[in-house]
């Protein structure tokens, strides 16, 4: 059976928490396991629970491993392909109202890894994207996710508006970044259960897409440039919407 590298803690706890059955083995720096570091006892809490094998190696070893990642001393080995999610296993195990990012024709993937990498850091529970005209998890997203790709559910789906539907009938209310939109995000409201929708930079969101949101806001610009990079534009929105949150 194939097998492929994760490295990082937050990336590989996230793992061990989510999908453990997946883990082989980790590697850890031994210099990292002498020392009294709260992630490294929590990832070797998730590891015994799991009966995952933890192998402790020189630290060069595991930079001749992957030489121009920064693993942070830790790297795991995962059997098989990558876990396909789907959208109805997502929701219907989360405890607290969905937070979720719907990405509408972004086909560069490094904007893919970085939003993902945006959504890891706001904690949103799942970003949603088209097969068609979009990116993909290539190994350029991969490398700009930077380890997000394995912490947050990657979801691709057949038809958008019939999953802005979906998510409707589920109380998500359906909430779309536009340039045209009359009421700016920090002026807008929204409930805790929210699906922030956003598109490539240039081409925004598609007529159908905005026609299936429950909602439309824009991000106030005060200078020249009239829109930003939609992993940028998405930090700006989710964050907003993380903190918001925390004091629901």
């Amino acid at each position: 059976m194939s097998t492929r590298l994760i490295f990082g803690f937050h990336a590989i706890t996230a793992k061990l928490r989510h999908d453990p059955e997946a883990v082989r083995e980790i590697l850890l720096d031994s210099r990292r396991h002498e020392k009294n570091d709260k992630r490294v006892q929590d990832l070797l809490r998730h590891a015994r629970a799991g009966e995952i094998r933890v192998n402790l190696l020189e630290g060069q070893r595991l930079d001749a491993m992957l030489p121009r990642a920064r693993h942070q001393g830790v790297i795991a080995r995962l059997e098989g392909g990558r876990r396909a999610f789907h959208l109805d296993d997502v929701l219907d195990t989360l405890e607290e109202p969905p937070f979720l990012l719907v990405l509408d024709g972004v086909t560069d993937p490094r904007n893919l890894g970085a939003c993902l990498r945006v959504a890891d850091g706001a904690g949103v529970h799942a970003v949603i994207a088209p097969k068609d005209r979009a990116a993909g998890l290539t190994e350029a997203a991969l490398k700009a996710a930077s380890g997000a790709a394995e912490s947050v559910p990657y979801v691709t789906v057949t038809n958008l508006a019939r999953t802005l539907r979906e998510l409707k009938e589920r109380d998500i209310h359906v909430l779309g970044a536009t340039d045209d939109a009359p009421t700016s995000l920090y002026e807008a409201s929204w409930p805790a259960a929210t699906a922030w929708v956003l598109g490539a930079e240039g081409e925004g969101l598609r007529r159908l897409t905005k026609e299936h949101c429950d909602a439309l806001i824009h991000i106030p610009m005060r200078g020249m440039v009239e829109s930003l990079n939609v992993s940028v534009a998405a930090g700006v929105c989710l964050f907003e919407a993380m903190r918001r949150r925390a004091h629901v």
